[in-house]
């Protein structure tokens, strides 16, 4: 499994819309486990393959407590959409910015499973809004793109000046033979 780097907004590669998998193979659960692997180290609820600059349309997400209930959906497509809510959002490909967005309260989903096996659920809540975002990205489409122009470029101040800060920090040394 690999670590992968994460796409940042306002990247253009961010705004590719992900080709389906035509395949379930071996190399599909790789990159489901990296894109896991991924997820979990940012920390993150939730990861489209195309923020790793991957164009499938592939999703992982846990939103679980104990984050111990990952799930990958592949080709996965909103059935059905009731009521609206409003909630805070992040993303990993938007460091730092956290705005509220309306979403649909409830979904159905289709999708296929890391084995290839056909799924078809219901979500709501936590679960519902992630699986929205994650799609979102899929289609090339950011949260950014549900806020106002001002929050959209306020937004990309703030990614940017993150980015700054990183690139000036020193990267920690190691000791050899300390991992």
């Amino acid at each position: 499994m690999a670590i992968l780097p994460i796409l940042e907004f306002p990247d253009e590669r961010l705004r590719k819309k992900a080709k389906p998998v035509a395949t379930v193979d071996a190399a599909t659960r790789q990159l489901i486990d990296d894109l896991l692997e991924t997820m979990y180290a940012a920390p993150g609820i939730g990861l489209a393959a195309n923020q790793v600059n991957v164009q499938q349309r592939i999703i992982v997400l846990d939103v679980s407590e104990e984050k111990n209930a990952p799930l990958a959906l592949i080709n996965p497509e909103l059935l059905d959409k009731q009521g609206q809510e409003e909630s805070d959002e992040g993303c990993l490909s938007v460091p730092g910015v956290y705005e509220k967005v309306r979403r649909a309260e409830k979904i159905r989903v289709r999708a296929l499973d890391r084995e290839g096996g056909a799924l078809e659920f219901d979500a709501e809540g936590l679960l519902a809004v992630c699986i929205q975002h994650e799609i979102d990205h899929l289609e090339g489409k950011l949260f950014v793109d549900y806020l106002s122009p001002l929050k959209r470029q306020l937004a990309r101040k703030k990614v940017r000046k993150e980015q700054r800060q990183r690139a000036t920090q020193p990267e920690p040394t190691r000791l050899r033979g300390v991992a």
